[in-house]
Parts: C-alpha cells; structure tokens; sequence
C-alpha cells in the first residue's frame, strides 16, 4: 500500500483549539508590533530616563535667610557748635586794677584820689612824658608803630595818666562838664588812657582830628590793639561827654574786638549800665 492511500492516523483538531490559536497568534502579533513600534521611537528619539530616574525626588536643601541690605537714609550735615558766649563777668567793672573798669560822671573810682600800682614811662613821641600801666604800654607802642609801619603815619601823645591832684588843676582851668572830667571821675586817673594825636599836631585835641589820616586809622585799628574810642559822637547822651576823636581807652583785645564785632560803641551799653550823661551831684 503506497503512502497516499495510507489511512491517516491524526486525530482530528476541534474547533475550540484552532480559536485559541488564533487568538495565541493574534496576542503575539500585536505584542511583536508593539515591540517593533517602541524600538523605532527610542532610535528617532534618542534614550530617556527611566520612570524611576525621571521622578526621583532630590534631597531637601538648607534654605538660607538673606541678610537684609540696609536701606540708606539721608545724611543730615550737623552744623559746628556755636561758639562760647562772650564773658561779661570775667574781669571786674568796679574795681580800678581792672582793665574794663567803667567810669562816668556817675560812677566815680573808688577811692577817688586811687594811683595805679605799675604806672610805667612809655618811650613814644608825646607832648608830656606819658605814664600808663605797664599792659597798656607794651599795647600802645605796638599800635605806634603798627600805625608807621601800615599806613606810614606819625603817632604822639598829647596826655596818658593824670593824677587826682592834676586833674583838680586841669578841671579847675576849664571847668566844663561836657568835655572835662571831675577829680576822681577821669579815666585818665585809671592809667589805662591815652590822648593820642598826630606827631606832627595837626588837629591835636580838636574834632578835626577824626578827619586826619592818623584819626581815621585809629577809629578802624585801634581794637586790634585792645583800645576803644571812649567818647563817639553819636554817644554823647550815654558818656556824657562830647566827641573826642583823641580819647582811647585800653581795655584789652578780648573786649576790644567783641565789641567791634558787635557793633556797640560804649562800655555802658555793653555792660547794660545807666546812662550818664550828667553828674549826680
């Protein structure tokens, strides 16, 4: 018996295992495009994280507080502190030893017939040998010759100190209250004033002398010096005495400048003390 004809011996395939193989062909076909597919995505897109690498968490980091920048304000400039205050009581007003010791026709020196105690010969030109206390001397040979030096001017006394006993005698030739000092009410007793004029005498012990070079010179330098013009014009109802363009009181620089600086003229009005334009007595 040839092969055809042999009876075959298979058994025979139900329709149930040919539908399970279907669907087992099925599944691993769909499982081989799927393959296929995820292969020609990670060759176009290049390799990508795994799904562990891609979602890991990083560790926490200390955060850290800024410093706060501080906010610039605006520089207020602090003004410099006012100078001290001029000291009215550093010397003595009533003491004759002083140098701003005020007399006028109301406040006599104390005692009357009072001599200074350094009275000392002052080498400039003069009228009369002029006698001062030695302070101020030493101030008025340094305005002399500050004065030629300057402004080429010839400076001379026409009278510096003058006892009780001679102002009597000067008070007693020309009596007049206007321009003439009683006993024991002069400056001039005090040894710190001058009568200064020009050496050459022009205008010496006249009004005109506020006009002349050398007056003009002294009413703007003497302060340097430490004197005051005692008796201004405008001032006559505070002194008491009428212009004397000549009259220079020491009184030391300190007070000599304040003075100028501020304007006031006269040791009354400096020191708030009464006008006296006329003896009590």
């Amino acid at each position: 018996m040839t092969a055809a004809h042999q009876p075959s011996h298979r058994r025979p395939v139900s329709r149930r295992v040919r539908r399970n193989r279907v669907i087992a062909l099925s599944v691993l076909a769909a499982a081989l495009a799927i393959l296929l597919v995820v292969l020609v995505v990670n060759i176009a897109g290049g390799a990508r994280p795994t799904p562990a690498a891609a979602t890991k968490t990083p560790s926490a980091t200390p955060s850290v507080t800024p410093t706060p920048t501080p906010t610039p304000t605006e520089t207020v400039p602090v003004a410099p502190p006012a100078p001290p205050a001029f000291d009215k009581a550093a010397y003595s007003i009533d003491d004759p030893l002083s140098p701003w010791v005020v007399v006028n026709k109301t406040r006599p020196l104390n005692p009357v017939d009072y001599t200074p105690p350094d009275l000392v010969s002052v080498p400039v030109a003069h009228t009369w040998d002029p006698l001062l206390r030695a302070e101020a001397a030493a101030a008025i040979v340094q305005l002399f010759d500050t004065a030629s030096a300057e402004a080429g001017l010839s400076l001379a006394s026409n009278s510096a100190y003058r006892s009780y006993s001679s102002q009597v005698s000067v008070y007693n030739s020309e009596p007049d209250d206007s321009t003439t000092a009683r006993p024991g009410y002069s400056e001039h007793q005090t040894g710190w004033t001058m009568d200064i004029g020009a050496e050459s005498g022009n205008c010496s012990l006249n009004t005109c002398f506020g006009d002349t070079a050398e007056g003009q010179w002294l009413a703007a330098n003497a302060y340097r010096f430490g004197f005051l013009l005692r008796y201004p014009a405008d001032k006559v109802d505070v002194t008491g005495f009428s212009f004397e363009p000549w009259h220079y009181r020491y009184i030391g620089v300190p007070l000599a400048t304040e003075m100028h600086d501020t304007g006031v003229t006269t040791l009354e009005e400096f020191f708030g003390l009464p006008a006296a334009p006329g003896y009590l007595n």
